[in-house]
Protein backbone atom coordinates (compact mmCIF):
# COMPACT_ATOMS: atom_id res chain seq x y z
CA UNK A 1 0.00 0.00 0.00
CA UNK A 2 1.88 3.33 -1.04
CA UNK A 3 1.71 6.15 1.21
CA UNK A 4 -0.01 9.06 1.11
CA UNK A 5 1.79 12.06 2.62
CA UNK A 6 -0.70 14.85 3.31
CA UNK A 7 1.45 16.53 6.19
CA UNK A 8 3.05 19.50 3.78
CA UNK A 9 3.41 20.73 1.02
CA UNK A 10 6.82 21.39 2.08
CA UNK A 11 6.81 17.72 0.98
CA UNK A 12 7.49 17.99 -2.71
CA UNK A 13 10.36 17.33 -4.71
CA UNK A 14 12.23 19.20 -7.60
CA UNK A 15 11.17 18.75 -10.64
CA UNK A 16 12.63 17.33 -13.70
CA UNK A 17 13.48 20.54 -14.90
CA UNK A 18 15.07 22.29 -11.79
CA UNK A 19 17.01 19.60 -11.47
CA UNK A 20 18.31 20.11 -14.49
CA UNK A 21 18.95 23.97 -14.10
CA UNK A 22 20.41 23.66 -10.83
CA UNK A 23 23.02 21.63 -12.51
CA UNK A 24 24.04 23.89 -14.77
CA UNK A 25 23.32 27.19 -12.55
CA UNK A 26 25.93 30.33 -13.51
CA UNK A 27 27.08 30.68 -10.08
CA UNK A 28 29.16 33.60 -7.95
CA UNK A 29 29.73 34.62 -4.52
CA UNK A 30 26.37 35.89 -2.96
CA UNK A 31 27.79 37.62 0.05
CA UNK A 32 29.70 39.81 -2.36
CA UNK A 33 26.24 40.27 -4.18
CA UNK A 34 28.06 38.53 -7.68
CA UNK A 35 25.58 35.04 -8.12
CA UNK A 36 24.03 36.05 -11.52
CA UNK A 37 21.52 33.22 -10.61
CA UNK A 38 20.63 34.86 -7.32
CA UNK A 39 20.49 38.28 -8.32
CA UNK A 40 18.14 37.13 -11.50
CA UNK A 41 15.42 35.48 -8.88
CA UNK A 42 15.66 38.26 -6.30
CA UNK A 43 15.23 40.65 -9.57
CA UNK A 44 12.47 38.85 -10.93
CA UNK A 45 10.55 38.56 -7.83
CA UNK A 46 10.43 41.75 -6.94
CA UNK A 47 8.83 42.54 -10.08
CA UNK A 48 6.54 40.50 -10.14
CA UNK A 49 5.42 42.11 -6.94
CA UNK A 50 5.84 45.33 -7.63
CA UNK A 51 8.62 46.45 -5.39
CA UNK A 52 12.13 47.70 -5.96
CA UNK A 53 14.31 44.82 -4.46
CA UNK A 54 14.47 41.14 -3.45
CA UNK A 55 16.25 38.90 -1.11
CA UNK A 56 16.96 35.35 -1.27
CA UNK A 57 17.01 33.62 1.97
CA UNK A 58 17.29 30.27 3.69
CA UNK A 59 13.09 30.08 4.72
CA UNK A 60 10.33 32.10 5.05
CA UNK A 61 11.05 31.41 8.89
CA UNK A 62 13.97 33.42 8.38
CA UNK A 63 12.30 35.45 6.25
CA UNK A 64 10.08 36.52 8.79
CA UNK A 65 12.60 36.95 11.27
CA UNK A 66 15.19 39.24 9.10
CA UNK A 67 11.88 41.45 8.71
CA UNK A 68 11.44 41.48 12.29
CA UNK A 69 14.51 42.44 12.86
CA UNK A 70 14.82 45.15 10.16
CA UNK A 71 11.70 47.43 11.56
CA UNK A 72 12.02 46.38 15.16
CA UNK A 73 13.75 48.03 18.02
CA UNK A 74 14.45 45.92 21.21
CA UNK A 75 11.51 46.46 23.21
CA UNK A 76 9.11 47.27 20.50
CA UNK A 77 5.69 45.55 19.97
CA UNK A 78 4.79 43.18 17.03
CA UNK A 79 1.45 43.43 16.52
CA UNK A 80 -0.47 39.70 14.78
CA UNK A 81 -3.16 37.58 14.68
CA UNK A 82 -3.41 34.83 17.04
CA UNK A 83 -3.09 32.30 14.61
CA UNK A 84 -0.03 33.60 13.51
CA UNK A 85 2.66 30.93 11.78
CA UNK A 86 5.21 33.76 13.00
CA UNK A 87 3.45 32.97 16.50
CA UNK A 88 3.11 29.26 16.54
CA UNK A 89 5.81 27.52 14.59
CA UNK A 90 8.95 29.97 14.29
CA UNK A 91 10.83 29.03 18.02
CA UNK A 92 9.62 32.71 18.83
CA UNK A 93 12.50 34.35 17.46
CA UNK A 94 11.32 37.79 17.27
CA UNK A 95 11.22 37.69 20.84
CA UNK A 96 14.31 36.15 21.07
CA UNK A 97 16.93 37.60 18.51
CA UNK A 98 14.68 40.62 18.07
CA UNK A 99 13.97 41.38 21.19
CA UNK A 100 10.04 42.44 20.25
CA UNK A 101 6.86 41.41 22.01
CA UNK A 102 4.19 39.98 20.41
CA UNK A 103 0.92 41.24 20.67
CA UNK A 104 -1.93 39.19 19.72
CA UNK A 105 -5.43 40.13 18.17
CA UNK A 106 -8.13 37.43 16.57
CA UNK A 107 -8.04 35.87 13.30
CA UNK A 108 -11.56 34.63 11.88
CA UNK A 109 -12.47 31.59 10.35
CA UNK A 110 -10.38 32.79 7.15
CA UNK A 111 -7.51 34.43 8.87
CA UNK A 112 -8.73 38.20 8.57
CA UNK A 113 -8.19 40.58 11.45
CA UNK A 114 -10.79 43.03 12.24
CA UNK A 115 -9.35 46.65 11.14
CA UNK A 116 -10.80 48.15 14.52
CA UNK A 117 -9.09 45.15 16.98
CA UNK A 118 -5.54 46.21 14.60
CA UNK A 119 -6.32 50.00 15.52
CA UNK A 120 -7.00 48.83 19.30
CA UNK A 121 -3.74 46.98 19.76
CA UNK A 122 -1.58 49.73 18.19
CA UNK A 123 0.48 51.43 20.92
CA UNK A 124 2.29 54.75 19.95
CA UNK A 125 5.95 55.94 21.08
CA UNK A 126 6.35 58.54 23.82
CA UNK A 127 5.10 56.40 26.46
CA UNK A 128 7.55 54.95 28.42
CA UNK A 129 5.28 52.63 30.09
CA UNK A 130 4.14 50.59 27.12
CA UNK A 131 6.18 49.21 24.20
CA UNK A 132 5.69 50.82 20.99
CA UNK A 133 4.26 49.11 17.71
CA UNK A 134 6.86 49.60 15.15
CA UNK A 135 5.19 46.45 13.03
CA UNK A 136 1.97 44.85 11.81
CA UNK A 137 2.25 41.13 10.26
CA UNK A 138 -0.05 39.70 8.08
CA UNK A 139 -0.29 36.05 6.46
CA UNK A 140 -1.76 35.34 2.98
CA UNK A 141 -2.78 32.65 3.14
CA UNK A 142 -3.60 31.67 6.51
CA UNK A 143 -1.78 28.54 7.54
CA UNK A 144 -4.03 27.40 10.88
CA UNK A 145 -7.05 28.87 9.07
CA UNK A 146 -7.34 26.20 6.64
CA UNK A 147 -5.34 28.34 3.66
CA UNK A 148 -8.26 31.12 3.34
CA UNK A 149 -7.08 34.30 1.62
CA UNK A 150 -6.85 37.89 2.46
CA UNK A 151 -8.14 40.43 -0.11
CA UNK A 152 -6.51 42.94 -1.69
CA UNK A 153 -9.14 44.69 0.45
CA UNK A 154 -8.55 43.10 3.23
CA UNK A 155 -4.80 43.60 2.96
CA UNK A 156 -5.36 47.62 2.23
CA UNK A 157 -7.87 47.96 5.18
CA UNK A 158 -5.04 46.65 7.73
CA UNK A 159 -2.41 48.65 5.88
CA UNK A 160 -4.32 52.03 6.20
CA UNK A 161 -4.84 51.31 10.11
CA UNK A 162 -1.14 50.56 10.71
CA UNK A 163 0.38 53.29 8.52
CA UNK A 164 -1.56 56.06 10.01
CA UNK A 165 -0.51 55.07 13.25
CA UNK A 166 3.09 54.88 11.96
CA UNK A 167 3.93 51.04 12.29
CA UNK A 168 4.97 49.17 9.14
CA UNK A 169 3.15 46.27 7.47
CA UNK A 170 5.17 43.06 6.91
CA UNK A 171 3.43 40.22 5.12
CA UNK A 172 4.08 36.28 5.38
CA UNK A 173 3.04 35.23 2.26
CA UNK A 174 4.58 32.25 2.03
CA UNK A 175 1.69 30.70 0.20
CA UNK A 176 0.99 33.84 -1.72
CA UNK A 177 1.36 32.31 -4.94
CA UNK A 178 -2.03 29.88 -3.78
CA UNK A 179 -3.76 32.98 -2.57
CA UNK A 180 -3.32 34.86 -6.22
CA UNK A 181 -4.54 31.55 -8.03
CA UNK A 182 -7.57 31.45 -6.09
CA UNK A 183 -8.81 34.99 -6.22
CA UNK A 184 -7.66 34.72 -10.04
CA UNK A 185 -5.68 37.93 -9.52
CA UNK A 186 -2.22 39.14 -10.25
CA UNK A 187 0.27 38.70 -7.14
CA UNK A 188 1.34 42.14 -6.52
CA UNK A 189 -2.31 43.34 -6.22
CA UNK A 190 -2.07 41.15 -2.94
CA UNK A 191 0.93 43.21 -1.64
CA UNK A 192 0.55 46.88 -2.95
CA UNK A 193 -0.68 48.14 0.87
CA UNK A 194 2.44 46.37 2.40
CA UNK A 195 5.77 47.25 2.96
CA UNK A 196 7.49 44.23 2.65
CA UNK A 197 6.64 40.47 1.76
CA UNK A 198 8.06 37.28 1.53
CA UNK A 199 7.12 34.03 -0.30
CA UNK A 200 8.40 30.64 0.20
CA UNK A 201 9.68 28.81 -2.98
CA UNK A 202 9.74 25.47 -1.41
CA UNK A 203 6.06 24.98 -0.35
CA UNK A 204 3.90 24.33 -3.01
CA UNK A 205 6.24 25.70 -5.55
CA UNK A 206 8.11 22.33 -5.51
CA UNK A 207 11.72 24.28 -4.75
CA UNK A 208 14.38 22.17 -1.88
CA UNK A 209 14.92 25.37 -0.69
CA UNK A 210 14.28 28.82 -0.32
CA UNK A 211 12.24 32.21 0.72
CA UNK A 212 12.83 35.49 -1.17
CA UNK A 213 12.14 38.34 0.71
CA UNK A 214 11.17 41.77 -1.40
CA UNK A 215 10.20 45.27 -0.36
CA UNK A 216 12.22 48.65 -1.17
CA UNK A 217 15.73 49.26 -1.96
CA UNK A 218 16.60 50.55 1.60
CA UNK A 219 14.70 48.07 3.28
CA UNK A 220 16.59 45.05 1.67
CA UNK A 221 19.88 46.99 2.12
CA UNK A 222 19.15 46.92 5.60
CA UNK A 223 17.56 43.41 5.57
CA UNK A 224 20.52 42.04 4.00
CA UNK A 225 23.01 42.95 6.91
CA UNK A 226 20.65 41.49 9.47
CA UNK A 227 20.43 38.02 6.88
CA UNK A 228 24.13 37.84 7.21
CA UNK A 229 24.34 38.17 10.81
CA UNK A 230 22.13 35.59 11.15
CA UNK A 231 24.05 33.26 9.54
CA UNK A 232 22.17 33.41 5.90
CA UNK A 233 24.83 34.88 3.84
CA UNK A 234 25.13 31.81 0.95
CA UNK A 235 28.09 31.52 -1.38
CA UNK A 236 27.35 29.87 -4.60
CA UNK A 237 23.68 29.16 -4.04
CA UNK A 238 22.66 30.07 -7.49
CA UNK A 239 21.97 26.19 -7.60
CA UNK A 240 19.15 26.86 -5.45
CA UNK A 241 17.97 30.22 -6.96
CA UNK A 242 17.55 28.12 -10.81
CA UNK A 243 15.14 26.28 -9.50
CA UNK A 244 13.45 28.85 -8.05
CA UNK A 245 13.08 30.77 -11.54
CA UNK A 246 12.05 27.48 -12.85
CA UNK A 247 9.22 27.29 -10.36
CA UNK A 248 8.23 30.99 -11.36
CA UNK A 249 7.92 30.36 -14.66
CA UNK A 250 6.16 26.88 -14.55
CA UNK A 251 4.99 26.15 -10.66
CA UNK A 252 2.06 28.97 -10.25
CA UNK A 253 -0.41 27.87 -12.69
CA UNK A 254 -0.60 24.49 -11.83
CA UNK A 255 -1.28 25.70 -8.04
CA UNK A 256 -5.27 25.82 -9.60
CA UNK A 257 -5.08 21.63 -9.38
CA UNK A 258 -3.76 21.83 -5.48
CA UNK A 259 -7.11 23.74 -4.71
CA UNK A 260 -9.49 21.66 -6.62
CA UNK A 261 -7.91 18.71 -5.24
CA UNK A 262 -8.48 20.20 -1.65
CA UNK A 263 -12.22 20.78 -2.03
CA UNK A 264 -12.55 17.22 -3.27
CA UNK A 265 -10.90 15.94 -0.10
CA UNK A 266 -13.33 18.22 2.12
CA UNK A 267 -16.00 17.03 0.42
CA UNK A 268 -15.39 13.74 1.05
CA UNK A 269 -14.31 14.24 4.76
CA UNK A 270 -17.59 16.22 5.85
CA UNK A 271 -19.46 12.95 4.19
CA UNK A 272 -17.56 10.50 6.90
CA UNK A 273 -19.64 10.50 10.26
CA UNK A 274 -17.48 12.21 13.24
CA UNK A 275 -15.53 14.40 10.91
CA UNK A 276 -16.60 18.00 10.48
CA UNK A 277 -15.31 20.63 7.77
CA UNK A 278 -17.12 22.90 5.52
CA UNK A 279 -16.15 22.32 1.87
CA UNK A 280 -17.33 25.94 1.02
CA UNK A 281 -14.60 27.24 3.33
CA UNK A 282 -11.65 25.61 1.61
CA UNK A 283 -9.93 28.48 -0.85
CA UNK A 284 -6.57 26.75 -1.58
CA UNK A 285 -4.61 23.71 -0.58
CA UNK A 286 -4.78 23.22 3.35
CA UNK A 287 -8.18 21.20 4.31
CA UNK A 288 -8.27 21.36 8.74
CA UNK A 289 -11.09 19.70 9.97
CA UNK A 290 -12.53 19.10 13.08
CA UNK A 291 -12.66 14.97 15.31
CA UNK A 292 -15.66 14.25 17.30
CA UNK A 293 -14.85 14.29 20.49
CA UNK A 294 -16.64 10.52 20.61
CA UNK A 295 -13.66 9.50 18.46
CA UNK A 296 -11.23 10.62 21.22
CA UNK A 297 -8.47 13.51 20.56
CA UNK A 298 -7.07 13.86 16.85
CA UNK A 299 -4.01 12.14 17.86
CA UNK A 300 -5.70 8.68 17.93
CA UNK A 301 -6.85 9.32 14.74
CA UNK A 302 -3.98 10.42 13.57
CA UNK A 303 -2.40 7.10 14.51
CA UNK A 304 -5.18 5.28 12.89
CA UNK A 305 -4.90 7.31 9.46
CA UNK A 306 -1.17 6.08 9.75
CA UNK A 307 -2.00 2.41 10.00
CA UNK A 308 -3.41 3.00 6.83
CA UNK A 309 -0.61 4.80 5.75
CA UNK A 310 -1.82 8.09 5.58
CA UNK A 311 0.22 10.66 7.37
CA UNK A 312 -1.31 13.91 8.38
CA UNK A 313 -0.52 16.83 11.10
CA UNK A 314 -2.31 18.36 13.55
CA UNK A 315 -2.46 22.11 14.56
CA UNK A 316 -4.14 21.45 17.85
CA UNK A 317 -6.22 18.51 20.07
CA UNK A 318 -9.06 18.18 18.48
CA UNK A 319 -8.42 18.94 14.39
CA UNK A 320 -6.32 17.73 11.52
CA UNK A 321 -4.80 19.12 8.84
CA UNK A 322 -4.42 18.24 5.30
CA UNK A 323 -2.69 19.78 2.67
CA UNK A 324 -2.99 18.79 -1.10
CA UNK A 325 0.30 19.17 -3.33
CA UNK A 326 1.32 18.59 -7.03
CA UNK A 327 2.12 14.61 -5.55
CA UNK A 328 -1.18 14.35 -4.53
CA UNK A 329 -3.28 12.91 -7.25
CA UNK A 330 -7.04 12.71 -7.85
CA UNK A 331 -6.88 9.57 -6.88
CA UNK A 332 -4.68 9.95 -3.93
CA UNK A 333 -7.49 11.68 -2.74
CA UNK A 334 -10.20 9.09 -3.41
CA UNK A 335 -7.76 6.79 -1.51
CA UNK A 336 -7.27 8.94 1.32
CA UNK A 337 -10.79 9.09 1.69
CA UNK A 338 -11.53 5.52 1.59
CA UNK A 339 -8.98 4.97 3.97
CA UNK A 340 -10.00 7.81 6.29
CA UNK A 341 -13.09 6.12 6.50
CA UNK A 342 -11.62 2.89 7.51
CA UNK A 343 -10.17 4.66 10.44
CA UNK A 344 -12.94 6.23 11.88
CA UNK A 345 -14.59 2.84 11.75
CA UNK A 346 -11.70 0.85 13.17
CA UNK A 347 -11.94 3.77 16.39
CA UNK A 348 -15.62 3.69 16.36
CA UNK A 349 -15.02 -0.45 16.63
CA UNK A 350 -12.51 0.07 19.23
CA UNK A 351 -14.18 2.38 21.51
CA UNK A 352 -17.40 0.11 21.36
CA UNK A 353 -15.33 -3.25 21.92
CA UNK A 354 -13.89 -1.03 24.94
CA UNK A 355 -17.40 0.09 25.87
CA UNK A 356 -18.80 -4.06 26.08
Amino acid sequence: MDVIDLRSDTLTQPTDEMRQAMASAEVGDDVYGEDPSINKLQERSAEMLGKEAGLLMASGTMSNLVAALTYCHRGDEIVMGDQAHMFWNEGGGAAALAGAQIRLVPNDDQGRMNPADVEAAIRPSGNVHVAPTSLVCLENTQNRCSGGVLTPEDTAKIGRVAHAAGASVHLDGARLFNAAVALEVPAKELVKDVDDVSFCLSKALSCPVGSVLCGTSEFIENANRWRKMVGGGMRQAGVLAAAGLVALDTMIDRLADDHANARRLATGLANINGLTVDPESIQTNIVIFEVDPALGPSAKLISALDSEDVKVSSPGPTSIRMVTHRHISNQDVEETLSRTSKAVQSLRRADAKHST
